[in-house]
């Protein structure tokens, strides 16, 4: 059976992606005859191009480049008795939830369970306030796939009972490095962003440490003030693996993210939008729209009427052509953030003390096992971690009568 030809296999992957000769061309920098002719074999390009033709085809693949989810929610219930936030609308088990008489933004006390937490207030006004972050977020979607629900059905019961939405994060995946982070800076400097925000915070992570620009340096992107009630944080994402996890920037499957981070009443009308549509990709790159345009410079025309820029216009497209559905990515709660502490802060001296006895014929270390007593809090870590996904859910006598 024979192979088929590179060329072929390009320009059926072309169709299959539903990008024209054109598109394909201006996006390599060729030109559209070019790419006729290169798929019909009367030239042979260069390795290199052969490479980056494949390599641009695969950015507008619709079942890769682009993912979005949640990154962040905040929503605050207008009740002082936490039961019912965590029974009735997280659907988890009161009994499991870990207590803590220490919380945040002025509230004085928490429930926790893993990353999800529930603070409460006796003060009215201010409830209690449920804060979801990255994790979280993983984590509560583990418990919506095992009680059959999905972040729609949550926000709507959010609504039944009037909760307020605080703050909410729309978090855009690049698999692929679309994005290109520090040319989106310089474009910044250059003022080639047209946006209705006045101000951009650019930084490199490590940049403090090492004193110059090095190639494994993350970069950072922060367009509007992180007051307002809209701002826009596009950053490296594969570098943040490897920082936090050692991982390999090569073999991390998110190459870049922006984030649309929302507060108040803009994260109200972004729920309201994708409830009523359910495309994400039309509600965040809508947003995205509104707020940031790139383009580059014309002397020939006034700033408003500069060309958007190629680059810019690719990453838009893949949002904007296709109904993006919105991600989850369920996972358990565990305790490897903890281990990872105990790994390289504790282990060490651990093991330092353990051949301290072995030296001195001495047990100590063992002795001191014996000895320690696990707290309250011990015990419920522990019985959070012992349980199963169905055993810490709640059916609220509501369910049942639906």
């Amino acid at each position: 059976m024979n192979q088929m030809p590179w060329y072929q296999l390009l320009k059926e992957k072309r169709l299959e992606y539903g990008v024209s000769q054109n598109k394909l061309a201006v996006h390599v920098g060729i030109t559209r005859q070019y790419v006729s002719e290169i798929e019909t074999g009367k030239v042979k390009p260069s390795e290199t191009l052969q490479a980056t033709l494949f390599d641009v085809l695969e950015q507008f693949n619709p079942e890769a480049p682009l993912e979005i989810l949640f990154d962040y929610v905040r929503i605050r219930f207008l009740t002082t008795d936490p039961i019912p936030v965590i029974e009735d609308i997280l659907q988890l088990k009161m009994e499991y939830m870990l207590h803590e008489d220490y919380a945040f933004y002025s509230y004085l006390e928490q429930y926790v369970f893993g990353d999800i937490v529930v603070m409460v207030s006796p003060d009215e006004d201010k409830g209690c306030l449920l804060e979801l972050k990255g994790k979280g977020c993983r984590q509560f979607e583990n418990f919506l796939l095992a009680q059959q629900r999905t972040w729609f059905d949550f926000f709507m019961h959010v609504f039944k009972v009037d909760g307020v939405f605080k703050r909410i994060d729309l978090a855009i995946n690049d698999k692929t490095g679309i994005l290109d982070i520090p040319f989106l800076t310089k474009k910044c400097r250059n003022e080639e962003c047209v946006s209705v925000f006045r101000s951009f915070k650019s930084y490199r992570s490590g940049e403090l440490v090492h004193g110059e620009d090095k190639p494994d340096m993350g970069n950072t992107l922060y367009i509007g003030s992180l007051k307002s009630d809209v701002y826009f944080c596009l950053y490296e994402k594969d570098y943040e693996q490897f920082v936090k996890y050692g991982m390999s920037m090569e073999d991390t499957e998110v190459k870049n993210r922006l984030e649309i981070r929302l507060k108040n009443d803009r994260a109200y009308h972004a729920i309201v939008d994708l409830m009523m549509y359910e495309n994400a990709g039309r509600t965040a790159f809508s947003i995205i729209n509104r707020y940031i345009r790139f383009v580059d410079t014309d002397i020939k025309k006034r700033r408003s009427s500069w060309k958007i820029n190629a680059d810019w216009q690719r990453f838009l497209d893949l949002g904007e052509n296709r109904k993006i559905s919105l991600t989850t990515q369920p996972e358990p709660y565990t305790f490897d953030r903890t281990l990872r502490w105990l790994a390289r802060q504790v282990a060490p001296t651990w093991k330092l003390a353990t051949k301290l006895d072995e030296i001195n014929q001495t047990t100590i270390i063992q002795d001191m096992l014996k000895q320690a007593k696990l707290t309250e809090r011990h015990q419920k870590l522990l019985m959070q971690q012992a349980i199963t996904t169905d055993d810490a859910i709640h059916v609220s006598s509501k369910e049942n009568e639906s």
